[in-house]
């Protein structure tokens, strides 16, 4: 018979060094290589059999060395296609939650833009965002007691305005939880039972009751409630975890198992589900566990109870025959019976008590079952193959299951009372950045909860690190740099407001075309000289020139003017402008801007622009020569380039070695020196490496002739020449 992928890479692991068969670093090593070479495949029974297989070398380093396997598993197993899946996000409602899908009670912007309900997050129900898979918190995961969960002012203003009824439901879950936290599990069911009473179609009630009953250990009825949620939503990922818990509590690990699996075939992210499988997992892959049932079924097992894969006493030859689904019917026995290769599938018991297995449970053509909680009936296995495609259930308000046929339609109560906004309630006045008093233009929310115009905060944030309303310091959040918009928000401002959204892009669009114009009303970093061609680093710190550069770069012109400052005018009448080439952002919101000189302008007209300088300007070519002027400028150009030379090779090894870490090497010769508009480059570098008083040089800049410029180096050369030699 050949033999499984598995089982050959197995066979050819080479022995424990010693023959003692201990583990070490390079058996956990090689596991990691062989689970990683098959996984990525998405080949889940050489996966599970390399994973098997894994155990010669040694045991599993914890739960968590698993997390590749259980992402396998995920992937091949299939969700529940229950109805309205791939609903889209505003079906139901303006503000609903990007976790589980309801209400937005208590809306949490995270950092990377999305909103969820105050509950999804305290909770921690996931790492990563639903839609972005980005991290919902600052730090990467972490606890949400190192970053607290603030409310969106402007989200919940709205929700408070819009739906009163929905957001006094959602405190009134915010109370029933911190009973359930307390541990006060009996006034919590009494209070739920009340709420239930006055509306009974509240889904999230019935999920607190169930956490109630769970708290009082009837964990028979927390089922039933479970089981009437997920037939009124079936794709709510946490309701298959919550009762996933309730059985693994309850000692029905395998049914406990499938719930996890079906919940992280929903919501892949959903951490708490991948954590039990991991645990799950490990529990059933240590090699304790598995001498104790090579022999035996799980099921007798005094370590393991109800695992849902059994190893046979011929594991090598087991690897390709596992089988996560199996399609066939398996009869009326009461136990499965083995698959080929000696690998068994465990069964759980019929569900509990009188209220029978909810029809939807699996949905994949699967064996599958509920675990009976009552004493007399805990020792029972019943088989039920069971269809979401050939049959559905409908679990009534007393508990009893109705199974209906297919095509038959179920009235869900997924009608959810915040669908319509009256036109009436709609202001524009609520979506109003209160800094510039204009509609949101990119709204951003801070970690404290407050929403501006991206353009307003971050110019607020090059004034002081806080936030501008509750003054909290946001020095993290301009560490990070990460400004994403709020998505809701936006697409709020979208569908309510979208003629005054289109006139508020229009004049953000006019506003850009005027910090674009590289003649008019150009921006002015008053500082130092600047030479075309020459590198030009600058450390920007003040607030001015933080704005002054955040728009040059998003303008994408990525250009301003440099001029030295004049006592009389503010700033002299000729200048360079400068082409950013990188930016690199300090915490504290500093910058270090790389640049480099571009073209030479004389100024035409000055103004102002938010605290930095502008100008009118004009830019300066050389005048160019020919026929015999041409053949003396050239020279001339050769001489002063071999005496710059000479000068420069003269210096002392200190002050050349920082010359050339500043400014770096001396630009070549050059065969045309007419073909650039500001001339050779190297007169640019010497003249920014030599000290001469920046008025001169101003003067030298300002020169549309090559000839002038050229004598006017030569005259500084021989006098700084003169003063080496003596």
């Amino acid at each position: 018979a050949a033999s499984s992928p598995a089982a050959t890479v197995g066979s050819e692991l080479p022995p424990e060094p010693g023959g003692s068969g201990g583990p070490g670093e390079g058996a956990d090593e090689e596991r990691e290589l062989l689970l990683a070479r098959l996984v990525p495949a998405s080949r889940v029974k050489e996966a599970v059999g390399a994973s098997l297989a894994s155990l010669c070398l040694g045991p599993l380093g914890g739960a968590q060395r698993l997390g590749t396997l259980v992402d396998c598993l995920v992937l091949n197993y299939p969700p529940r296609q229950g109805p309205g899946r791939g609903r889209e996000r505003g079906a139901e409602g303006p503000l609903r939650c990007c976790g589980c899908g309801r209400f937005l009670g208590e809306p949490v912007t995270v950092p990377c833009g999305h909103t969820y309900c105050r509950r999804c997050l305290r909770r921690e129900l996931r790492a990563r965002c639903r839609r972005c898979r980005d991290w919902l918190l600052p730090a990467g995961g972490t606890s949400t007691a190192a970053a607290p969960l603030r409310t969106s002012v402007v989200l919940n203003r709205l929700a408070e305005k819009w739906f009163p009824g929905e957001c006094e439901r959602a405190r009134a879950g915010t109370r029933l939880e911190e009973l359930l936290t307390q541990g006060r599990f009996r006034e919590a069911l009494g209070a739920a039972n009340q709420a239930l009473r006055a509306d009974s179609s509240d889904l999230m009630l019935r999920i607190y009751r169930a956490e109630s009953y769970v708290g009082l250990q009837e964990y028979k009825t927390a089922i039933e409630d479970l089981n009437f949620v997920i037939s009124k939503m079936p794709n709510w990922p946490e309701v298959y975890f919550q009762k996933g818990k309730v059985l693994q509590d309850s000692g029905f690990v395998g049914d406990a198992l499938q719930l996890f699996l079906q919940c992280l075939a929903l919501d892949e992210d959903f951490l708490p589900a991948k954590l039990e499988v991991e645990k799950i997992l490990c529990d059933i892959l240590s090699p304790e566990k598995l001498g104790e049932s090579l022999k035996e079924s799980a099921w007798n097992s005094p370590h393991i109870r109800n695992k849902p894969f059994i190893l046979g006493s011929e594991v090598s030859a087991s690897y390709c025959n596992l089988q996560l689904c199996p399609p066939q019917s398996l009869g009326g026995s009461d136990v499965l019976e083995p698959v080929s290769g000696g690998l068994n599938r465990a069964q759980s018991a019929h569900a509990l008590n009188s209220t029978k297995d909810l029809a939807k449970e699996d949905g994949l053509k699967r064996v599958s079952s509920e675990p009976l909680l009552s004493g007399q009936g805990k020792g029972a296995l019943l088989k039920r193959k069971l269809s979401f495609s050939e049959q559905d259930t409908v679990v009534c308000e007393d508990g009893r299951n109705k199974h209906k046929k297919q095509g038959e339609s179920t009235k869900r109560d997924m009608t959810l009372a915040f669908g319509t906004i009256p036109g009436d309630l709609i202001d524009v006045s609520d979506f109003e950045c209160s800094l510039c008093m204009r509609l949101f233009f990119e709204p951003v929310t801070t970690p404290c909860g407050h929403t501006f115009c991206k353009g307003c905060l971050e110019r607020c944030l090059d004034h002081a690190p806080q936030c501008p309303l509750c003054k909290e310091s946001l020095k993290e959040y301009l560490a990070s740099r990460k400004y994403s918009i709020t998505e809701l928000l936006e697409e709020l401002i979208m569908k309510y407001l979208s003629d005054e959204l289109f006139e508020r892009k229009r004049i953000h669009a006019e506003e850009t075309a005027e910090h674009s114009n590289l003649t008019k009303n150009v921006p002015m970093f008053v500082c130092t000289m600047a030479y075309p061609t020459v590198p030009c680093p600058l450390h920007v710190f003040e607030p001015r020139y933080r704005l002054m550069i955040r728009r040059s770069m998003e303008t994408g012109t990525k250009q301003f003017g440099m001029c030295i400052s004049d006592s009389q005018n503010g700033f002299a009448d000729y200048g360079c402008m400068l082409q950013i080439r990188n930016v690199h952002f300090l915490p504290d919101g500093r910058s270090v801007v790389d640049t480099i000189g571009g073209k030479r302008f004389r100024v035409l007209r000055r103004g102002m622009k938010d605290g930095y300088c502008t100008a009118d300007i004009e830019y300066l070519e050389d005048v160019k020569v020919a026929d015999e002027e041409l053949k003396k400028l050239r020279e001339l150009h050769n001489f002063v380039y071999n005496q710059a030379c000479s000068w420069f090779q003269n210096l002392r090894n200190k002050f050349r070695t920082q010359i050339l870490q500043h400014f770096g090497p001396m630009p070549d010769r050059e065969e045309n020196i007419q073909a650039m508009p500001n001339g050779p480059a190297w007169c640019w570098w010497l003249l920014a490496v030599l000290p001469v008083d920046p008025r001169y040089q101003l003067s030298v800049l300002s020169m549309m002739s090559l000839k002038d410029r050229l004598i006017k180096i030569q005259h500084i050369l021989t006098y700084f020449s003169r003063d080496q030699s003596k």
